[in-house]
């Protein structure tokens, strides 16, 4: 019962809508009260909130989140789907297909896919309307363009992966890069097959830029591709650390935009702002989850659950389809953050204790994530896209249908072959 009941009411908490901060943390505090008593729990308590937030790697999150903020607030992201607009508005689904060009760049000096989201569904959402687009195949694009700041680096799911972990950061998210890519291209395929047998969805759009607009119109691009090579580059060849990128790539951007003349005081403590507030909410999570993981350790349910799986007379691959199929299930109702930080302490030492790579698993862990950003009923980036476009959130949902069908399959892909992951990594480490 000591076990049980912390667990029956963090249930409870999630359930009647308490911030999933707040809930691991009074959860677990419960279980500590019950298993340890006050001297234990009050020493816990005066050194886990600090030791929990303190390490080095942590400042890696609000450094690429203020990155994000500033290419939002100075107005790029808009350049950069207008410049994937000349180039390709020509092709089938032209103005979808920039969309998730453009989101695949957003997503190299974003990590946050709600951003990603947020500020496509206000650049590509209107001009897609205009060429008279069908809404759901609109919100459906926007949306899951959004989704590939999750796998992207410098992806935010990944970092936290590789500090819950303990797992090496810059290795997650070198490895994150031909998955990203190979998701944008499936993202792609799809958006050229519905055309083909729907082309009502998206009318044929009658715009013939010279060679010289098209380069014209890459002129504002410049700094996201010096951010990229900064951030990517560094990491790759080991001349940074993914927290020193993501100091660096935060300065860069702020120098760039100055330069540009994109950026005022308020531009300024607008990014400061949400910043700020993002950093906050998955800080304040961490701590919670900590708490938690006291508890659990405490008890060690942990260790009792890996000892059962162990003794199972099941191959290993069958253990790790039911937890990706749980991470697909909980991703029908859950945060991403939330999931990572509630499953990781139980399915990562099970995922090891059975031998595979902790890199790889990050990234299926990551992709199930990404695949729960837009289904129902909670589906982040979807009510985020619709919400920014002003559209129904039904409309969204209607549009991610297929798109989600080729995130399973490139899923299935990434699980049956490991190399796809694990081969930029490999080279690094050589």
């Amino acid at each position: 019962m000591s076990v049980a009941i912390p667990l029956i009411l963090l249930l409870l908490f999630l359930a009647f809508g308490m911030p999933i901060a707040f809930a691991l943390g009074i959860a677990g505090s419960i279980g500590l009260l019950m298993n340890s008593g006050w001297d234990s729990f009050l020493g816990i308590m005066q050194t886990a909130p600090y030791d929990s937030v303190k390490s080095f790697i942590m400042t890696s999150i609000p450094m690429f989140i203020l990155m994000a903020s500033l290419m939002t607030v100075s107005g790029i992201m808009k350049d950069l789907f207008q410049a994937a607009y000349k180039w390709l508005g020509k092709l089938p689904g032209g103005l979808g297909i920039a969309t998730v060009f453009a989101g695949a760049m957003m997503a190299s000096v974003s990590g946050s896919s709600q951003a990603s989201a947020a500020a496509m569904s206000k650049a590509a959402a209107p001009e897609m309307k205009k060429y008279n687009y069908d809404t759901a195949f609109t919100m459906g694009v926007v949306s899951m363009a959004g989704t590939l700041a999750v796998m992207i680096p410098p992806s935010i799911i990944l970092i936290l992966y590789g500090i819950l972990t303990e797992t090496g950061v810059g290795s997650l998210l070198i490895a994150g890069i031909i998955p990203g890519v190979l998701t944008a291209l499936g993202y792609i395929i799809v958006i050229f097959l519905w055309v083909k047998f729907k082309p009502e969805i998206a009318p044929k759009i009658e715009i013939n830029p010279t060679i010289k607009e098209k380069f014209v119109a890459l002129k504002n691009i410049w700094p996201m591709l010096i951010i990229i090579l900064a951030v990517i580059g560094g990491i790759y060849s080991g001349l940074v650390t993914a927290t020193e990128a993501g100091a660096m790539g935060a300065f860069i951007t702020l120098v760039v935009v100055f330069i540009m003349g994109r950026m005022n005081l308020n531009k300024f403590g607008e990014a400061l702002t949400d910043t700020i507030k993002s950093t906050t909410m998955i800080m304040t999570i961490i701590i919670g989850a900590h708490i938690f993981s006291y508890f659990l350790t405490l008890t060690q349910s942990t260790q009792r659950i890996v000892g059962i799986v162990e003794r199972l007379d099941t191959s290993k691959y069958w253990i790790l389809a039911i937890i990706i199929i749980i991470y697909l299930i909980l991703g029908f109702f859950m945060d991403q953050i939330a999931i990572l930080i509630l499953t990781l302490p139980l399915t990562f030492p099970i995922i090891t204790s059975l031998g595979f790579d902790p890199v790889w698993f990050g990234i299926i862990v990551t992709k199930t994530v990404e695949i729960g950003l837009v289904t129902p009923p909670v589906g982040m980036n979807v009510f985020v896209a619709t919400g920014a476009a002003g559209v129904k959130t039904a409309e969204g949902f209607k549009g991610v249908t297929w798109f989600v069908i080729m995130d399973l399959f490139i899923l299935v892909l990434l699980i049956l072959m490991p190399f796809i992951t694990l081969w930029l990594p490999e080279l690094m480490i050589k």
